[in-house]
């Protein structure tokens, strides 16, 4: 019996080629082949089940995690996977796992911050698993504030040794993934003291656990930090806590490849730049940006769906009711958010360029990109996951009631992928660090030196200040240069504004604290400028495909009226746009919902996810809601019992008013 697509009808009003657009999402047709087959593998494998997930206890969410990741660490072995589809195979298992930082911090760090000889030691281990390493640089005490870290490596150069200690409680190292039950080693970083000197932040390999038996070696105390934010989610990650007692570990064991410690005690800094870290940095920034791009795609395919589904009111003699997607509220909620998904995604293949480009260029000694390539990506990683982590909790709400059972998945979406928001540096700080190099661009204008890169609008700031935007017509809202234009007269007035309040102040610094909110909207409007244009550019590119590059316009304009939208008060306070053409920024807005509406569904579809991957009844690909709903409900564990347990003990003897009354 051939299967039911209830989403059959709005996929055939489709007006471009899904399979085309599917390309385009993936980066390039081997980048979809290769996704598409590693996530149908996944999805076939009965190891990789997580419908129950949430309804396990924390012990045996961990222990599935851990039948999972070594399951899928044979089948890569077995398939003979490449790194990149190793890669993509741990993504599709969907479960925060220890393996996560293994390979993306761990072996990272070694490689960015170790010597050709401490990497020819260490990395062959770490990529056949012998060891399993974690970072473990956040403390109690101290997170984003790295040069506030307490803990501390003395040397001896007697014994040529390091001793690492955790001098208070706010010292201990506090939620590394992989650190609470798993990992057998660490880059600690630490405080390097010589001669009572304090020489700043290093990093060092630390072994922490027996490779025998696992037990913690003499001097370390390690343990789980405990439950997490929401069911199942990040809490099949060993967050860990870590304390050391004057732990010893041979000299060769301190990273090396920026600074070295000799045998008789001397701190050599390398020739290699210190600036090669913002290499690392960039990198992990990108992928942060593309994992929001694909996080948010998941909960707007799981909402668009379920509200193509989903019928509510305006039945016409007793015919059907309106399905929820049909009514502006909804789609001036949803609409934007796949608009989002899409544009997060072009500013992540830039970014893959971007990095690319930094690492070309530092091979060369040229680092004069790199404070613009630093900020961009400081940025851009705080508003796409700030963003996306609000957006997936936007589209729990679009599914109404049923968006909060867990079998929506979009509770636990929204949980395991919140900590975005916090690691890798807290969203807020890094949108200062934004502001911070925006004012240093302004107050350099002056000197003739030109900015670069994402901020070379700024170069342009006389004809940006006085400019007036050129929209008589609603439609006029959809010629990218007008776009464009007021979005950098709004940065550029925003920053310059802000330069000027500065300066008011004798003391830079009291100045920068005062106008902290102030200089995170003027972040917040350069990084939406780089989002809009870089969706523009992708534009300027060769599209194929029926219908495609046409889609692609429409959420495009969406994207960008939807911020105009949104921050009316800066284009309007600034001068850059009248009110009058704030209201037909949203004229054009509605016909742009419209133009959305007919290829919602096929617009999701081309994020190609499997049903696997979205872990959603709500948005399945088949649309067969109801049922599924219905038969999810009794596999609950409190439904294995008619009567529940407890009965005896609690209900009855309320409903039977038996209570044996105690006088006091």
């Amino acid at each position: 019996m051939e299967a039911l697509d209830y989403h059959a009808e709005e996929r055939s009003k489709a007006e471009f080629d899904v399979e085309e657009m599917k390309i385009v999402w993936a980066g390039s047709r081997q980048a979809y082949e290769l996704s598409d087959r590693i996530s149908r593998l996944v999805a076939s494998d009965p190891v990789f089940r997580k419908d129950n997930r949430t309804m396990l206890s924390r012990k045996d969410l961990f222990k599935d995690t851990l039948r999972k990741t070594a399951h899928a660490w044979k089948r890569i072995i077995e398939l003979r996977l490449s790194e990149e589809e190793a890669t993509k195979l741990r993504v599709y298992v969907d479960q925060p796992a220890f393996t996560d930082l293994h390979w993306a911090m761990f072996i990272p760090a070694i490689k960015g911050q170790g010597t050709e000889e401490q990497q020819q030691k260490w990395l062959p281990k770490a990529y056949r698993m012998e060891i399993i390493g974690c970072y473990a640089q956040t403390e109690l005490g101290h997170g984003s504030n790295v040069q506030g870290l307490e803990t501390t490596a003395t040397f001896d150069p007697e014994s040529d040794e390091f001793v690492i200690h955790s001098p208070t409680l706010t010292s201990s190292k506090w939620w590394p993934g992989g650190l609470g039950k798993v990992s057998t080693h660490a880059v600690v970083y630490a405080r390097l003291i010589m001669d009572g000197q304090d020489y700043g932040v290093n990093g060092f390999i630390v072994q922490l656990r027996s490779l025998d038996d696992h037990s913690p070696l003499p001097g370390i105390t390690v343990g789980d930090i405990g439950m997490k934010f929401g069911s199942g989610a990040y809490n099949s990650m060993d967050n860990g806590l870590l304390r050391f007692d004057h732990v010893r570990i041979p000299r060769s064991q301190m990273l090396m490849r920026n600074a070295q410690v000799t045998r008789e005690g001397k701190y050599m800094p390398s020739d290699v730049p210190r600036q090669l870290v913002y290499g690392t940095m960039v990198y992990v920034r990108q992928t942060i940006v593309s994992d929001a791009s694909r996080a948010l795609s998941r909960a707007v395919c799981i909402a668009t769906r379920y509200s193509a589904v989903r019928r509510q009111f305006g039945s016409q003699n007793g015919g059907p009711e309106t399905q929820v997607i049909d009514y502006k509220t909804q789609q001036s909620r949803l609409f934007p958010l796949l608009a989002s998904a899409y544009a997060f995604r072009f500013v992540g293949e830039w970014l893959k360029w971007l990095y690319t480009d930094v690492s070309q260029r530092l091979q060369a000694n040229d680092f004069s990109t790199l404070p613009e390539a630093h900020a961009c990506t400081a940025g851009l990683k705080s508003i796409t996951t700030s963003a996306t982590a609000d957006g997936i909790e936007e589209c729990r709400k679009l599914c109404g009631g049923h968006g909060y059972l867990s079998s929506s998945g979009l509770p636990e979406l929204f949980a395991v992928y919140i900590p975005n928001c916090t690691y890798e540096g807290d969203n807020i700080v890094l949108l200062l660090q934004v502001a911070r190099f925006l004012m240093k661009t302004v107050s350099q204008l002056g000197s003739g030196k030109k900015p670069v890169g994402t901020t070379a609008y700024i170069g342009r700031v006389e004809h940006l200040m006085q400019c007036h935007c050129e929209v008589h017509r609603a439609e006029d809202w959809l010629k990218p240069s007008v776009v464009l234009e007021a979005f950098e007269a709004r940065a550029t007035r925003m920053s310059v504004a802000c330069a000027k309040n500065l300066s008011k102040f004798s003391n830079p610094e009291e100045g920068f604290a005062e106008l902290l909110a102030d200089l995170v909207e003027a972040a917040v409007a350069h990084c939406q400028l780089i989002i809009v244009s870089k969706f523009i550019e992708k534009l300027q590119q060769d599209v194929p495909g029926k219908g495609v590059k046409r889609q692609l316009e429409i959420l495009c304009n969406l994207y960008a009226l939807h911020l105009v939208h949104k921050h009316l008060g800066d284009f309007v306070s600034t001068g850059c746009i009248t009110p009058k053409q704030g209201a037909l920024a949203n004229e054009q807005l509605r016909e742009l919902y419209s133009q959305v509406r007919p290829n919602a569904v096929a617009l999701v579809d081309a994020f190609n996810h499997t049903d696997h991957y979205l872990g959603s009844i709500l948005g399945r690909y088949d649309g067969n809601v109801y049922p599924k709903l219905y038969e999810e409900a009794w596999k609950d564990p409190l439904n294995e019992t008619v009567v529940p347990d407890g009965y005896h003990e609690y209900i009855r003897p309320i409903l039977k008013q038996n209570f044996r009354v105690s006088r006091l």
